[in-house]
């Protein structure tokens, strides 16, 4: 399944335990594959680096590299009109819709508030480990 975290997720994943933490290690283990477009990317790396000067334990390159190796990366695209109320998030969903992504996994308000556009299913990530990991482990 092909997904598009946003940048809380992401770095939530990489910093510390828990929902996001599960999701980054299911994509490490290719349960599922992550999209993303360069302005996502730099997104990633600017706020992660902020956090790696009060974190320096947290080694970020290697999670970057594989982000690199690995993810699907997509162009940057505009979306024809704006979807969410904080415009700055419409990169999330333009990005899913390039990637032909089934879901957007978000802590963020005004993301999940547009659950359902164009068939991208948003969710948060305690939702998004329930339904999509560890009912597909169940089910093996």
């Amino acid at each position: 399944m092909k997904i598009v975290l946003d940048t809380n997720v992401f770095v939530s994943g990489v910093f510390w335990s828990g929902p996001p933490f599960r999701i980054l290690q299911a994509w490490k283990e290719r349960r599922v594959e992550l999209a993303l477009s360069p302005a996502i990317f730099d997104e990633y790396e600017r706020v992660a680096n902020e956090l790696a000067c009060s974190h320096p334990e947290v080694d970020l390159l290697p999670w970057l590299d594989l982000l690199v190796a690995t993810a699907s990366f997509v162009e940057d695209r505009l979306l024809d009109e704006p979807v969410c109320s904080d415009p700055d998030d419409d990169k999330f969903i333009a990005c899913a819709l390039e990637a032909s992504a089934r879901c957007i996994v978000t802590g963020d308000k005004a993301l999940l508030r547009v659950n359902g556009y164009r068939g991208v299913e948003v969710l948060g990530p305690i939702v998004f480990v329930r339904k999509h990991l560890e009912l597909r482990r169940r089910n093996r």
